[in-house]
């Protein structure tokens, strides 16, 4: 008996049970940081006002606790997280930044949050606060909604680990999409994913740029194996079979819709067999990626053997309906003039990334952020024409 049918209306019920979830939790979410948002404003206008101190703050936090022993999230330094919260992006740098960026208007629509004042509490609040007292004594904020984009331990982490708000928003855009939970994104931010994965595309054949132009923004130039314990010596194999051990954090590195299809893969051409250090396959992308390893430096002449690579992938292993094979060349060291020269007229698609830090000035971030939200926009309206087709 052919239960296909059946198996596709249970799916169709799952996907709204799933739907719906999905938008409660975002609920829930949105309220939580709508709180916070507005316990910090209220705090934050008492201590610029100096009718509060430390010390109130912390009597505050027992308040709170006393009176309901259930509630959660208002430590003293809790509360001092809601009013940076507040501060950091009521401020007119944060909204100066974000004004000029391309997003959706779903982004760039803002919550409105209200909280009673007290007739004891008659303060002189300052525009630059971005509280508007009403004629009802209410303060009025304004919340931006791009802050719904991820939780309230998330934000917790990118006000104390980043230094600029364009790190800020690029990471709250880039956990979004990718559907990164709290400790991904702490882990996007330790390796500097903000940097790398904007500076992958400098790093990409020329048939790369071309065959997948939304992969400027899916790879990034630098691999952090952290959490392999390399010595500083160390052989292919060696690290090798510490990827392969670890092969979910290296996932997690790579990116969340690559899936591990083997190590030393098998390929014959001509009678002769060829073993592929890395085999990938991305979801996204639909196609194999191939990853060969090198622990030396970049040298031009590894380009040949990784296209090879990948004319036998597709002309023997990728079916009809995938597309072309992506190669990455995985070394220790690289002289950038000599990656941009052997790539320059490469029309496979590859390219090269170190496991390396390096990192990228300053005066070009509010740039690279500018292209991601381009990037981030032109996504959009693509799938959205797709579904009214």
């Amino acid at each position: 008996m052919n239960n296909t049918p059946i198996i596709q209306e249970f799916e169709q019920v799952q996907g709204i049970i799933n739907l719906h979830r999905s938008r409660a939790l975002q609920a829930v979410n949105n309220e939580n940081l709508l709180t916070a948002w507005e316990v910090g404003a209220y705090v934050s206008a008492r201590l610029k006002a100096a009718t509060w101190g430390s010390k109130t703050v912390t009597q505050l936090s027992e308040y709170l606790r006393k009176q309901d022993p259930t509630l959660k999230g208002y430590s003293r330094r809790n509360l001092y997280n809601m009013v940076q919260f507040f501060d950091t992006y009521s401020n007119s740098s944060f909204s100066d930044i974000f004004s000029k960026l391309k997003l959706s208007k779903q982004l760039v629509q803002s919550q409105t949050g209200q909280i009673v004042q007290t007739p004891s509490a008659q303060l002189q609040e300052k525009s630059d606060n971005g509280i508007v007292p009403t004629q009802s004594g209410q303060l009025e904020m304004q919340m931006p909604a791009i802050l719904n984009s991820i939780c309230w331990s998330s934000h917790c982490d990118l006000l104390s680990l980043c230094s600029y708000n364009e790190q800020r928003i690029f990471y709250m855009l880039y956990a979004n999409r990718e559907r990164l939970d709290v400790r991904e994104l702490r882990r996007a931010v330790k390796t500097d994913a903000y940097t790398h994965l904007l500076k992958g595309k400098e790093f990409q054949s020329i048939g790369m740029k071309q065959q997948y132009p939304q992969a400027g923004y899916m790879f990034k130039d630098v691999a952090f194996l952290d959490f392999l314990g390399l010595p500083q010596r160390h052989s292919e194999h060696k690290l090798q079979q510490g990827l392969v051990t670890h092969i979910k954090d290296f996932i997690l590195e790579l990116g969340k819709d690559f899936f591990f299809v083997g190590n030393e893969y098998p390929i014959n051409v001509g009678g002769e067999t060829f073993k592929i250090d890395l085999l990938f396959f991305n979801r996204a992308l639909q196609c194999f990626v191939a990853v060969e390893l090198k622990t030396t430096k970049f040298k031009p002449a590894d380009m040949g053997q990784l296209e090879f690579y990948l004319e036998a992938l597709d002309q023997d292993v990728k079916r009809s309906n995938e597309n072309p094979s992506i190669g990455i060349l995985l070394c220790k060291e690289s002289n950038q003039n000599v990656v941009k020269y052997a790539l320059n007229r490469s029309m496979s698609p590859t390219m090269v990334a170190k496991y390396e830090k390096e990192l990228i000035r300053q005066d070009v971030l509010q740039h690279c952020l500018n292209e991601f939200c381009q990037f981030l926009e032109d996504e959009n309206e693509e799938i959205s024409s797709k579904k009214h087709k």
